[in-house]
């Protein structure tokens, strides 16, 4: 008979990796084996492959004296996910002379259903990536992905609706699929354009000016957007915590090419894409009943969590106490070093997790605990479990601390012009951030953000007079603060800076920035 080579590819991990689909064709009795550690999915293609096959037109592979081999390879790769159906069915064609086609060059993934059509999968945009980098020159994706896959400039790709029509396409003359069968006439699919960036206007839940009052709680999260920085808001139930948390989202400038591009790569590999292009940070909060594996990620074959979907985004955490102590503790490593490390049997990974941490609370798990006019129902016992579920390594990666406490009545019904909008104050965060990247660009360094700086950088990246220093060391003795909490009060100090349009940080910034530190968590709470 004959052998084929077609090529795919396939995201484990987040990681994209290149696989050889190698079909062989021979006499003997009626078998079709997939090797190369299949999982169930890619076993079952047997019967998927099979049938599309049959229904397109072409003879089915399930004929007497007919042994098929599909090999894919690299061998002790695991293999995982419908992807494979597609390269795997024009593979077999291809070997069985059925389709006289070069696919060199060419890289192939899709799902297929038993009638030939061309299932969505998920990942496709890291795949695309891959295959560019590779050296491909065409990419053929299930049409419900291609907008996703057209991101990428500088490869052809074609968005496949069925088997019968990648056939007519890939075929270099007329053929007979079958005796009982109309012929394939050849003919040429157009590739998809290439998808502009653009960033349109996105709709909000919450406006700034939604949020009446809480000015000082506004301040602190403009802070916290221009310069990347956590935030923990506390409070009686009712202030509007929550509402602040999402109309945080809505001071944020949109995202960069690169960052939108990793961004939709991660969402597309976690099957949470909802559009073609992520311009926007995302937003996530998850419930505070969520499991360890669902925020952090995990399971017997690790996949990202909440905190990875949160990256170059927000993830607000309600409730904050509430959640399991080992899910608040799991938060210190992204929170200091950007990613996240999952380790299980069958593999380990490191997740991106720069995200900016919004938490909401109450005093207390009944939320009258010190709040004038009201009568606390906890006993002291609750009262101090309840605090320490925040443990002083979380307390000490949060750089802003701010109470939202119970607003006026009168306020309430003010119209919306009494307040500053979110429009308004995005403005003033985009030309923070601006101001802070040129900064670092001018120094050679590779930071965005004020927050991004690391320990070995912030004496070159964030000098201070003499002045502030002394300052700061006072202050530092008087609050006790450890060597994280020092080094993130000088970059909230440049972020105030920023937001001032002052070149050099002053005492001023100073102590704005010092008056978002918890002088200890019993009264933060």
């Amino acid at each position: 008979m004959s052998f084929a080579t077609v090529s795919s590819a396939q995201v484990h991990l987040l990681k994209t990796s290149l696989v050889r689909v190698e079909v062989d064709l021979s006499k003997g009795l009626n078998a079709f084996s997939i090797v190369g550690l299949p999982d169930k999915a890619v076993e079952e293609a047997k019967d998927r492959i099979s049938a599309a096959i049959k229904n397109t037109g072409f003879k089915s592979p399930k004929q007497k004296n007919h042994k098929i081999v599909i090999s894919l390879a690299p061998a002790d790769t695991k293999k995982e996910g419908p992807s494979f159906d597609l390269p795997m069915a024009v593979g077999y064609l291809i070997a069985s002379k059925c389709l006289p086609a070069d696919v060199k060059g060419k890289l192939f993934v899709g799902e297929l259903s038993l009638d030939g059509m061309v299932q969505g999968i998920d990942g496709v945009l890291p795949i695309v990536r891959e295959a560019k980098r590779s050296g491909f020159k065409e990419v053929y994706v299930p049409l419900e992905n291609a907008k996703e896959a057209a991101l990428i400039d500088g490869i052809d790709v074609y968005g496949v609706k069925n088997l019968w029509d990648l056939s007519a396409h890939l075929t270099e003359k007329d053929i007979l699929p079958d005796d009982e069968r109309p012929f394939i006439q050849k003919r040429k699919m157009k590739p998809v354009p290439l998808t502009t960036f653009e960033v349109g206007t996105r709709e909000y839940q919450v406006d700034f000016a939604d949020v009446k009052g809480q000015r000082t709680a506004k301040r602190g999260l403009e802070i916290a957007a221009a310069g990347g920085h956590n935030i923990a808001m506390w409070g009686p139930p009712g202030t509007g915590k929550t509402l602040l948390a999402k109309a945080f989202i809505s001071i944020l400038p949109p995202l960069d090419i690169e960052q939108a591009l990793e961004v939709t790569g991660i969402h597309s590999v976690a099957g949470a894409l909802q559009e073609p292009l992520i311009t926007y940070p995302p937003f996530r909060a998850p419930h505070h009943t969520a499991s360890y594996i669902a925020l952090v990620g995990g399971g017997s074959i690790p996949k990202p969590g909440e905190i990875t979907l949160a990256h170059r985004g927000v993830l607000f955490l309600d409730e904050f106490p509430e959640f399991e102590r080992r899910v608040i503790d799991a938060l210190r490593q992204p929170l200091e070093d950007r990613v996240v490390s999952v380790a299980r049997v069958k593999g380990s990974a490191q997740f991106p997790a720069h995200f900016t941490l919004i938490t909401a609370m109450n005093p207390c798990p009944c939320g009258n605990n010190g709040v004038k006019g009201k009568v606390c129902s906890c006993g002291q016992h609750q009262i101090d479990r309840y605090k320490r579920k925040i443990s002083g390594p979380i307390v000490d990666r949060i750089d802003l601390w701010t109470e939202v406490s119970i607003v006026e009545h009168e306020k309430l019904t003010e119209g919306r012009g009494s307040e500053e909008t979110s429009e308004a104050v995005r403005k003033k965060v985009s030309v923070a951030r601006a101001r802070a990247e040129e900064r670092y660009k001018k120094l050679k360094l590779p930071f965005k953000t004020n927050s991004d700086v690391g320990p070995r950088d912030i004496a070159v990246a964030i000098p201070l007079s003499d002045d502030v220093k002394q300052a700061l060391n006072l202050a530092a003795k008087k609050h006790d603060l450890s060597a994280r909490s020092y080094h993130r009060l000088i970059k909230l100090a440049r972020t105030v800076a920023d937001l001032e349009g002052h070149d050099d940080v002053q005492t001023g910034d100073l102590m704005e920035a010092l008056q978002y530190r918890p002088k200890q968590l019993g009264n933060s709470l």
